[in-house]
């Protein structure tokens, strides 16, 4: 279902009859439903029932990745969905490795668990620069040499036989782990029209959120079955090589709708494309200083910096528990590997619910909202949907608080563990459908600084948790986290009221072409 609307207020009537400005609707609303425009938008492409307006309006040219058909499309995002699973599962599988991998070089728990934080940290940079290259050079040239860097260095960590050697190994793949990760928004953006927005945001996201969960399940029961924690990361370097050989069946999707048909560089040969030839015939189509000035300016504009504020504060409380729930389970209920392997299904089931509810809730809210605003969505509504997700992991986090500390049936950590991670999955998509109908000219600089939020929140609370809680108590320190959280629901209700001022003022991010 998308968000259009089956009827409508006929008034106030849309002024803009013959275009769609892509860059004006994300600051007056987009209107998607046809029969609002004056001429019943006969002039402009629409869906197939003729409802709903496409927006963007694609070009005619069939090799636009906006004209290709479903097939190819949901198959191109179910790869980059694939590939952006891979990160967060591969720091998860860290996780449980922790134990072992203490036991075999005689360290602590916590010093070990530094080779966690690096590479949380160094996704975060990933992000970045991958959006200033596949700007400038393509997409998936980018992608396809990030994955390459990403899986060797994968290898050499499940080889290390020292703890110096593993980290240093953790530290650098993660550097090239969130190529598609940290773009998620660019594809989505370069194939799907803003009325898809929402459903394939969820799509992406869900297993980006699943993985920390997935990878640390799976490693449990592969570290107890085999008694070695290695064949936990020989199986990441296998999921990495699969991901390699799904990026080369993949096509570019950078397409320049702001240039005239015969100044687009011929579309040749797919493999060409793959190693980034064909998209270095148009490099002086882009510049390579807007690519990367692109993230710069993009967190300079309060909306993405909010937001990313709001994401780090809320983020970074679901990696701590899950970051140090395996040791709680561990020293104060007893569990073993295997315990702890189904204790994860909590995650599962959680991100699930919370991508199920979600690919029908985001659309209801947009399509509600249009209801009571004669036509129009504008992007402050995607937040609307927040206010609930904050208030389930603010809750989560403080019955979690006091079941840990006070020892409390360990069900009881799995089901709020669980309700902290369908708030989350919910607030991901919400934030970030409300980015990129914010900026949709810099869709891949907001999908990065959005990444940067979660995975840097994550890094500062797996640095800072098991101290914190060794000094106060569990309940002290999840307290606090809850009441971060519900601060953090502040930033939503400045962005409701003021977004759209703030938006108009500032002006938009710099165009990459």
């Amino acid at each position: 279902m998308s968000d259009s609307p089956r009827s409508f207020p006929k008034e106030p009537v849309i002024e803009r009859e013959t275009e769609v400005d892509e860059e004006l609707d994300a600051l007056e609303g987009y209107v998607l439903n046809a029969s609002l425009y004056k001429d019943g938008a006969t002039r402009l492409k629409k869906t197939h029932d003729g409802s709903t307006v496409l927006i963007p309006q694609p070009s005619e040219s069939p090799d636009d990745p906006l004209n290709w058909n479903a097939e190819k499309k949901f198959y191109t995002l179910a790869v980059i969905a694939f590939v952006a699973f891979l990160p967060d599962y591969t720091a998860g599988t860290g996780i449980v490795t922790v134990i072992p991998q203490s036991i075999e070089w005689d360290m602590q728990q916590y010093a070990v668990q530094h080779a966690v934080v690096g590479n949380i940290f160094t996704l975060g940079v990933s992000g970045i620069f991958t959006i200033v290259l596949s700007n400038y050079f393509g997409r998936l040239p980018v992608l396809l040499v990030f994955q390459c860097i990403a899986l060797g260095t994968t290898a050499w960590a499940a080889a290390a036989t020292s703890f110096t050697s593993f980290m240093t190994a953790r530290v650098f793949m993660g550097f090239f782990a969130s190529a598609a990760q940290g773009g998620g928004l660019l594809w989505i953006k370069d194939l799907f029209f803003f009325h898809e927005h929402p459903r394939q945001i969820n799509a992406i996201e869900f297993p980006i959120i699943l993985s920390p969960y997935l990878g640390p399940l799976i490693t449990a029961f592969v570290t107890n079955g085999t008694g070695n924690w290695r064949w936990s990361f020989w199986i990441c370097t296998i999921l990495w090589a699969v991901g390699f050989l799904l990026i080369l069946t993949l096509d570019e999707t950078l397409y320049n709708r702001n240039i005239p048909p015969h100044e687009q560089v011929p579309r040749k040969s797919r493999w060409l494309r793959v190693l980034g030839i064909e998209q270095a015939k148009g490099l002086s189509q882009r510049s390579f200083t807007q690519s990367v000035v692109g993230p710069l300016v993009a967190l300079t504009k309060v909306p993405v910096l909010l937001i990313v504020i709001y994401y780090f504060l809320n983020f970074a409380w679901v990696i701590s528990v899950n970051t140090t729930i395996s040791l709680w389970l561990t020293n104060f209920y007893g569990f073993t590997l295997k315990g702890l392997g189904f204790f994860y299904f909590f995650g599962i089931t959680g991100v699930t619910i919370g991508w199920f509810v979600g690919h029908w809730l985001h659309d209801a809210v947009g399509y509600y909202y249009s209801r009571r605003h004669a036509g129009r969505i504008e992007p402050e509504a995607r937040l609307i949907i927040t206010y609930p997700a904050t208030l389930l992991m603010a809750v989560s986090l403080l019955i979690l608080g006091f079941a840990v500390q006070d020892h409390w049936h360990y069900m009881v950590l799995a089901v709020f563990a669980a309700t902290q991670c369908v708030g989350i999955m919910v607030a991901t998509t919400a934030v970030n459908a409300y980015l990129l109908d914010c900026y949709p000219e810099a869709s891949g600089e907001v999908s990065a600084w959005v990444a940067i939020g979660r995975i840097w929140g994550g890094f500062m609370a797996s640095y800072i948790q098991l101290p914190w809680v060794a000094e106060i108590g569990a309940a002290k320190v999840l307290g606090i986290q809850c009441a971060i959280t519900a601060a953090a629901a502040s930033v939503i209700v400045i962005l409701q009221v003021y977004g759209k001022r703030i938006r108009t003022a500032q002006g938009r991010i710099v165009k990459k072409h």
